[in-house]
């Protein structure tokens, strides 16, 4: 299912009422945060900041389209699992069988939607601040190695790691 890039995937994920104290009173803005991306194996999370909700969405989705992360995605799940860790928010992300769907609180699950994952398993751990956690996850998506990455960087074959990884699987 290709998206078009001038109309990314996104959902937002928290909304905040923040404040700044002046001499002339409060000034009231919104902050809030937004996962992006096109479904297939691309994700970004981004933050807008605004007076109004919805340019503050707007802001969120350029800012995450600017940062987007590459997911090596391998028969709708993750190729390995993988801990991702951003200040004191931490993510464990495992890979499942077909058919499990997205097991996942609503900022990893957002993340792991987004990015075309299908199948997947994943436990917040320690901080659950939503902005925190979607760049904990994004940083487990950075860490992930595809098969075919492994196999040059050992200098052996695709298929020998492929073939280790069917057995580990039985």
């Amino acid at each position: 299912m290709a998206r078009y890039s001038d109309q990314p995937a996104n959902e937002v994920i928290d909304i905040r009422r923040v404040g700044k104290v002046t001499k002339g009173g409060k000034r009231l803005r919104f902050r809030v945060v937004v996962v992006a991306g096109d479904g297939e194996g691309r994700v970004g999370v981004g933050v807008g900041k605004s007076v109004e909700i919805p340019q503050a969405v707007q802001q969120g989705i350029r800012d995450a389209m600017k940062h987007l992360v590459t997911v090596p995605i391998r028969n709708g799940t993750i190729p390995h699992e993988v801990v991702g860790q951003f200040g004191a928010a931490k993510v464990l992300l495992r890979p499942a069988y077909p058919g499990t769907g997205v097991i996942a609180g609503r900022t990893v699950g957002a993340a792991c939607r987004i990015a075309g994952v299908k199948d997947i398993l994943t436990k917040a751990l320690r901080s659950t601040n939503p902005l925190n956690l979607a760049r904990a996850t994004l940083d487990g998506f950075r860490q992930m190695e595809s098969p075919e990455m492994v196999a040059l960087r050992r200098g052996k074959a695709l298929e020998e790691i492929l073939e280790v990884e069917d057995v580990e699987a039985r």
